[in-house]
């Protein structure tokens, strides 16, 4: 039997918090997204869904599109 690297790919999201100085709550998210590069970011941990890809990998590493499995 042949055998194949198939890639499972998990939807998720990363957080990362900083510390914003600012007048209100609302500003403080305001504020951050105007400043994004500037504020130091540290990673809070991954959250991950229910929803998975399994996907096919040829010699080089490639996705095959034609194998996708999908669940949700």
């Amino acid at each position: 039997m042949p055998l194949f690297i198939v890639r499972r790919r998990i939807d998720a999201y990363v957080d990362y918090v900083a510390s914003v100085r600012a007048p209100s709550a609302k500003q403080a998210a305001e504020r951050a997204a105007e400043e994004e590069e500037t504020l130091k970011w540290e990673s809070e941990g991954a959250t991950e869904f229910d929803a998975r890809l399994f996907i096919t990998l040829d010699d080089e590493g490639t996705e095959l599109e034609q194998t996708e499995v999908r669940y949700f």
